[in-house]
């Protein structure tokens, strides 16, 4: 594995990932997390680049995945059950909105698709 194409891709990744939250959840679904006065954005991204480092090593590693369709169906899939991961991790400690929680998890399936799809086309330019 090139340690080059993983920081590339993930941070060209990461970028859209983070573009893509201020959408999903800063415009389009406020609801789901409503803004707070305490919002650390250095986190939030730094959240972002971690899980596009997590795709990035898989499609890099393990699957040899270097085009954006196959990279957008991986990305789907991971992003999907780390969505479900996360919500039900929330929601044990609370009285859930599973109104919320499923477009959560649908809203997570669809950024790792399209995180999953810019990430191989990068890995994908670089090899």
């Amino acid at each position: 594995m090139n340690a080059k194409n993983l920081i590339i891709s993930s941070v060209v990744g990461s970028l859209v990932y983070f573009m893509l939250g201020y959408l999903f959840y800063g415009v389009l679904f406020t609801n789901i997390y409503p803004p707070s006065d305490n919002e650390n954005l250095l986190l939030v991204y730094l959240g972002c680049l971690t899980f596009c480092i997590l795709l990035a090593y898989i499609f890099l590693q393990w699957a040899g995945i270097k085009d954006p369709m196959s990279g957008g169906k991986a990305g789907a899939i991971v992003g999907t059950l780390y969505g479900a991961g996360m919500n039900f991790f929330m929601y044990s400690s609370q009285v859930p909105n599973y109104t919320n929680m499923i477009t959560d998890i649908v809203i997570n399936g669809i950024m790792g698709a399209i995180a999953g799809a810019v990430i191989a086309f990068v890995i994908g330019r670089l090899t």
